[in-house]
C-alpha cells in the first residue's frame, strides 16, 4: 500500500476538489518508481483520485503494466469542496480533529464504520485476485490506516502519519485468510527530499 504523492492545495466554494500533484509531489513520484523499479510487480491498483493516479503512474512506468481503478480505496474526502494537506490543516480547526479522531462524518464525510468496511472488502478483493502475487496499490493515508487498524485490531482508525510515497506492507494467505503487517513507512527513496 502506497500513500499518493504531495498533492497541490486547492480550496474551492463548491464542487469537487481533487488535485494533482505539485512540483514536489512529481518528484516525489519519480523516486518512488525508480525505487520500485527493481520490486516484480504483478499488478498496480489506484483510488481514481487524481494525485493517487498520476502516482501510480510512476510505478508502471517502463512496465507492461496498466492502472487498475479501485472506487472503494478512495480517500473519505473524495467528495470535498478543497484539499488541504494535512500538514497544514489548522490544529484546531474541526476538520483536524475530525482526520485525527477518524470522525470524518463530523465533517460532512462518510460514517467512519462504512468507510472501513468498504476499504476492507476492497483490499480483500484485491488479495483474492492476485494469489501469491506482487501487487502495488496507490491510495491514501485515511485508507491505509482503516486497513492496517483493521488487521491490528485497532479500536482506532486513524493512528499513524504515512509519509507521502511511503510504502506500507501487507503479508496476505489466501488460503488462510490472514494478513499481517510487513512494514510501515518505507521512505528510503526520498532521502534526498
Amino acid at each position: 500500500m502506497i500513500r499518493h504523492a504531495l498533492p497541490n492545495r486547492v480550496e474551492m466554494a463548491e464542487g469537487r476538489a481533487d488535485p494533482d500533484l505539485s512540483e514536489d509531489g512529481f518528484r516525489q513520484a519519480a523516486a518512488l518508481g525508480k525505487w520500485l523499479a527493481a520490486e516484480h510487480m504483478d499488478a498496480v491498483y489506484a483510488s481514481p483520485l487524481l494525485r493517487a493516479q498520476q502516482t501510480a503512474e510512476a510505478i508502471v512506468e517502463g512496465r507492461d503494466l496498466e492502472i487498475v481503478t479501485e472506487p472503494d480505496i478512495a480517500e473519505f474526502d473524495r467528495d470535498a469542496s478543497s484539499y488541504i494537506p494535512f500538514e497544514e490543516i489548522d490544529r484546531s480547526s474541526a476538520e483536524f480533529r475530525a482526520i485525527v479522531t477518524g470522525d470524518y462524518s463530523a465533517i460532512g464525510g462518510p460514517d467512519p464504520t462504512e468507510f472501513k468496511r468498504k476499504i476492507v472488502e476492497a483490499f480483500d478483493r484485491i488479495i483474492d485476485a492476485h494469489p501469491s502475487q506482487n501487487v502495488a496499490v496507490v491510495c491514501h493515508a485515511g485508507v491505509i490506516n482503516a486497513y492496517f487498524a483493521h488487521i491490528l485490531e485497532l479500536d482506532r482508525t486513524i493512528f499513524f502519519g504515512p509519509d507521502y510515497t511511503s510504502v506500507n506492507r501487507v503479508k496476505a494467505s489466501n488460503s488462510s485468510g490472514l494478513r499481517g503487517v510487513g512494514s510501515l513507512n518505507e521512505t528510503g527513496h526520498l532521502r534526498d527530499f
